[in-house]
């Protein structure tokens, strides 16, 4: 679903887990985290980027990207930001908890929650919805979650 070899752009990415993934499925990571030290020894084809995503600038200004992978985190004001960063063609793949997680434990707050369909309306006429779930997990432990795979298909302007 990535184009192969694309650069892909792991967001909140603490210790890697998805950056070393991809990198191994030879794609090119541009992985962020306000504390990169998370992140120890990033493989060849790893850009390892620390940036304050709340309080900062976007530090990736300009650039465009062929996928990017978002995993519990959620800053809303990023949401139209990551949907103008995709390259056409390019994927977003978003999965983060949900209103309903506070009976499981953290996060309770529900400024951390996404509201009942709120990955889709952020992607609303943008981009096209691949697959979207909004539901209870059990692993690794339960949670509220809902997940998004959604690509841009015009020319990205």
């Amino acid at each position: 679903m990535f184009r192969p070899g694309g650069e892909v752009l792991d967001l909140a990415c603490g210790s890697g887990r998805h950056s070393r993934y991809l990198a191994m499925l030879g794609f090119e990571v541009v992985a962020v985290d306000r504390d990169p030290a998370l992140f120890t020894e990033p493989p060849a084809g790893v850009v390892l980027l620390g940036a304050d995503l709340e309080g900062g600038p976007w530090p990736l200004a300009g650039r465009h990207f062929d996928a990017i992978v978002v995993t519990h985190y959620l800053h809303r004001p990023l949401l139209p930001i990551l949907v103008q960063s995709l390259a056409p063609g390019g994927v977003l793949v978003y999965e983060t908890f949900a209103r309903g997680n506070e009976r499981f434990g953290k996060p309770s707050n529900p400024d951390f929650l996404l509201a009942p369909g709120e990955l889709l309306e952020a992607v609303r006429g943008k981009l096209r919805v691949v697959a979207y779930e909004d539901l209870v997990v059990t692993d690794p432990r339960p949670a509220a979650i809902q997940r998004l795979c959604a690509r841009r298909e015009d020319s990205g302007a």
